[in-house]
């Protein structure tokens, strides 16, 4: 069984940058494909993020894809979502999600595994 826990939310103000961190425990985080969503008020979650095991292939949505960036440190069962030059419409709880199998895919069904959320607001 993976948990996974998020953090490094915050509120910054536009063009600012946060770096959020997603730990998860048990043995398999390696194999694992590994995303980023967000869910605004009112909206539905979307992907924002994913990388794959293995090769760590990375995908990003468009309205992110230049600003953000995934990462993972498979020794420290992290992985990371640095955003920079942030805009007020990029608040929302964001969360970490695994996959038991599979590559990287942006409908949320398709992973199991998800963190409690950390909250990102951005000022103008």
């Amino acid at each position: 069984q993976v948990q996974l826990v998020e953090s490094g939310g915050g509120l910054v103000q536009a063009g600012g940058s946060l770096r959020l961190s997603c730990a998860a425990s048990g043995r398999t985080f390696s194999s694992r494909t590994m995303g980023w969503f967000r869910q605004a008020p009112g909206k539905e979650r979307e992907f924002v993020a994913g990388i794959s095991s293995g090769t760590s292939n990375t995908y990003y949505a468009d309205s992110v894809k230049g600003r953000f960036t995934i990462s993972r440190d498979n020794a420290k069962n992290t992985v990371y979502l640095q955003m920079n030059a942030l805009k007020p419409e990029d608040t929302a709880v964001y969360y970490c999600a695994a996959r038991d199998i599979g590559t990287v895919v942006v409908t949320a069904s398709a992973y199991q595994r998800w963190g409690q959320g950390t909250q990102v607001t951005v000022s103008s």
